[in-house]
């Protein structure tokens, strides 16, 4: 629903009720969030509007959610601030095409070939050739971004890629070649170098420019304002430098500074992109397997419509294998319905005229006429995906590390910037009698250039770049900071049964015969040959498997929901429930004691009668997974608690518990339940991690520290989860675990060598004779120091994902 606003413009939120009492609340799309500093930006900015009293921004999913009071502040006016920000808005009922994210990622593209382009050129402005030292900041510059730059363009292919990336070169070439010949004097160096700051600044980079703008005028102190004040810094240098009123004084230095420090943003705002996009690709391919229309059968003709159009009383047709686009009540048919993936009810459920049917189960057999009961808002997906995205917004995570290190930090850095210069011209007036003021202003600016921490802004992607490819390798897709930052803490697992602890599918597990085990199982196989009912193909299938002949029955009568009379080999058959042989006459009064063990260890019992006499019973239900006994032993030994949560019943829970020595135990709960009951242990501070493969296991995925969606699962249980284990494979929980805190290491190495570069250069910086060069060589140093850290001997690993999106277009 996309309605237009008072003033004639589309309405960008939507509307939901608010927990707190007397309050609204709306959910906004936001495009353009690079990274979780951004996301604390917004949080702060909203926040400080009178009337708002929450506001959760999720990164990943691009939103927020926010509770105001309708009285004080209105809808128009909270989203108007996002806009000053500098974030644009869509329509929140709508998903975002990942196409709209591809191309966010080409333009990116652009703009760091750009800033790259002019880092060279200013480096072979300012680049004389001394040593080893006076190459190293041309040679790391060079030796990473024009890979990068090759691999950005790779898409077009080899040749231009190749020649794209000897263009970006090209003007240093000739910058450097101009300088060492003398056509160009330091007096014109300066003023070119100026130019490409200015440039790079106003023209390649405004959005930072805006952003920093904005967040500064509402007092908050981000890394967007620290990078302006550096860049500026820079800038102030170099037009000092450029009025000639201080002798031996650097121009070109200065605002070659400001050129590297706007391009080591800029690719770090690519490198955050770049994760994020790559994540969502892996996980809309998994999504596309969403139906988006109904079979409508209206005015006594088929026709498919788009679900937004279908309306409760209209009449549904669901052929067999198809999923149940609605809720409703079937009007006519009968059929065997799964539904494993909406409630955990491992066996599927008969579903005839008059039974209530789920929008998300999966109809087997028969072909269904549905009468739409609840369509939109009121549907149970529809519940379901508001209980997701609640959980989603609201999600408790820890706060991000360089955000934390980044509040204190940035205005430590403009004060110690301050004290540096005002120290040096009152001090030296002190001592002298003549303020030093060539130094008190290289101690100022010296101290915003090197305070400027251009590795943090690289240091979580890269490891997460790192860290991806290796789960990928593995079959593992991780795909938000929570996965990699938190997975490491957390001591509780909760783990939903069908589909995650078991195989999901019925099966035949145990069969009692009087006599013939294998005569009876084909026998029971040959009146069920011509059945559709999902527990007839697993006695079909058990026989088999077996190699036994199965032959065709003479007469086949199925009674919906019992059983089946059928004629095999001369004997009249029946094979169905205990009670429907009972009624026709078999007695089973030998089979009582089997029937009710089987029944008690959570089996779904059938029995098996020729000419009224009973031949025996077959037990089947859904069996404990192969590899979740180790996966179980694992988690125990990473000191994880399990616990189980199901929609299923008691009986069926406790019997795979059992299996898998869970002693914790919930049952019959229902999807928002599962949430509750996550949420219940996260009450005490434990981190938990859910893991799951059904809708009815989403809110919980999304409530959950981490969640964690099994390969096969629903697309809403993958949308929702942290992690998703595209081999289905339990014990990669460990694996991601293991990848997770090895992640999460590096990243708390990478910020520690950041901050350690800026730690000793500040210091350095307000004695006032630090050269800007230095400040050069301190960037080039560090970013270079966290890229061997973080990606080391698999480089290959930053190229693999670059080369994996991007492709629909080319910078």
């Amino acid at each position: 629903m996309t309605a237009p606003t008072d003033s004639g413009t589309e309405q960008l939120w939507a509307e939901e009720p608010s927990h707190l009492a007397g309050h609204a609340r709306i959910r906004a799309r936001i495009a353009g969030l690079h990274c979780s500093l951004c996301t604390g930006t917004i949080e702060k900015a909203l926040g400080r509007q009178a009337g708002v009293d929450q506001v959760a921004v999720s990164l990943t999913h691009e939103q927020a959610l926010v509770d105001y009071d309708p009285a004080l502040i209105a809808p128009e006016d909270i989203l108007a601030t996002l806009r000053d920000i500098g974030y644009d808005l869509y329509d929140p009922r709508k998903l975002r095409p990942f196409e709209d994210e591809e191309a966010d990622l080409v333009r990116e593209g652009k703009r760091l070939l750009a800033a790259v382009a002019a880092s060279l050129a200013a480096i072979a402005l300012i680049l004389e050739v001394s040593g080893v030292w006076s190459v190293l900041v041309p040679a790391s510059v060079v030796a990473l971004m024009v890979p990068v730059s090759y691999a950005i363009l790779r898409p077009a292919g080899r040749a231009w890629a190749a020649l794209g990336a000897l263009s970006i070169i090209a003007p240093a070439a000739l910058a450097y070649t101009a300088r060492a010949t003398g056509l160009i004097g330091d007096t014109a160096a300066g003023w070119i170098t100026g130019a490409l700051a200015l440039a790079v600044v106003f023209g390649v980079a405004p959005h930072i420019l805006r952003m920093a703008y904005q967040a500064a005028r509402r007092r908050i102190l981000n890394q967007h304002v620290l990078l302006e004040v550096g860049a500026f810094a820079g800038i102030a240098g170099g037009v000092i430098g450029l009025t000639n009123l201080l002798a031996d004084y650097p121009t070109a230095p200065f605002f070659a500074v400001t050129v590297l420090v706007a391009n080591y943003h800029i690719f770090s705002e690519w490198l955050s992109l770049l994760v994020k996009t790559r994540s969502s690709q892996a996980v809309r391919k998994l999504l596309d397997l969403q139906p988006d229309t109904a079979r409508v059968v209206r005015d006594g003709a088929e026709r498919d419509v788009p679900i937004a159009e279908v309306a409760a009383g209209d009449l549904v047709r669901v052929r067999p294998g198809e999923r149940i686009p609605v809720d409703g009540r079937v009007s006519d048919g009968y059929s065997t319905v799964d539904l494993s993936l909406v409630t955990g009810e491992s066996v599927p459920v008969e579903r005839a005229t008059g039974d209530e049917v789920i929008g998300g189960s999966i109809n087997a057999s028969g072909t269904l006429l549905v009468e739409v009961t609840r369509v939109g808002t009121d549907s149970f997906l529809a519940q379901v995906v508001r209980h997701v995205e609640d959980a989603r917004a609201l999600k408790p995570g820890i706060l991000h590390l360089v955000d934390r290190v980044l509040r204190v930090y940035t205005p430590t850095v403009l004060i110690v910037a301050a004290l540096a210069l005002l120290g040096w011209l009152a001090g030296s007036w002190l001592l002298t009698g003549e303020p030093d003021v060539r130094r008190a202003v290289f101690a100022g600016l010296g101290v915003l250039v090197m305070g400027y921490p251009c590795a943090v802004g690289i240091a979580a992607p890269l490891a997460i770049v790192r860290a991806a490819g290796e789960a990928a390798d593995l079959g593992i897709i991780m795909r938000t900071g929570e996965a990699f930052q938190t997975f490491g803490q957390v001591r509780t697992i909760v783990l939903d049964k069908t589909g995650t602890l078991t195989e999901g599918r019925p099966a035949v597990r145990e069969i009692e015969a009087f006599i013939d085990e294998d005569g009876m199982l084909a026998t029971a196989a040959a009146a069920e040959s011509s059945s559709e009912h999902p527990l007839a193909r697993a006695i079909v299938d058990a026989a088999t498997d077996r190699g036994l002949a199965v032959t065709d029955a003479e007469s086949f009568e199925s009674v919906t929901g019992f059983g089946v009379i059928a004629r095999v080999a001369g004997r009249d058959v029946l094979v169905g429930r205990p009670g429907f042989l009972t009624e026709r006459g078999v007695n089973l009064d030998q089979l009582a004691a089997a029937i009710d063990r089987l029944e008690a260890a959570g089996r779904t019992v059938v029995a098996v009668a020729a000419d009224s006499e009973p031949l025996g019973v077959i037990a089947l239900g859904d069996e404990v997974r192969a590899d979740a006994l180790e996966a179980l032993a694992q988690m125990r030994g990473a000191g994880l608690d399990p616990v189980l949560v199901t929609g299923d019943n008691e009986r069926a829970a406790r019997h795979v518990a059992a299996q898998l020595g869970i002693e914790d135990v919930r049952a019959g709960v229902l999807p928002e339940g599962k949430a509750d009951i996550v949420r219940d242990l996260q009450t005490d501070g434990t981190r938990v991690v859910m893991v799951g493969d059904g809708i009815n296991d989403a809110p919980a995925l999304m409530q959950a520290d981490v969640g964690i969606a099994m390969g096969g699962g629903t697309d809403i249980a993958v949308e929702s989860a942290d992690i998703i284990l595209v081999r289905d494979d339990l014990r990669s929980v460990i694996t991601a675990r293991t990848i997770s805190r090895s992640s999460y290491r590096r990243t708390r190495q990478n910020v520690a060598l950041a901050f350690l570069f800026n730690g000793v250069g500040i210091p350095l910086a307000t004695t006032g004779l630090v050269y800007p060069v230095w400040a050069m060589v301190a960037m080039a140093l560090s970013v270079t120091t966290i890229f061997i850290n973080s990606i080391g001997g698999r480089p290959s690993l930053l190229f693999q994902a670059i080369g994996s999106v991007g492709r629909r277009g080319t910078p």
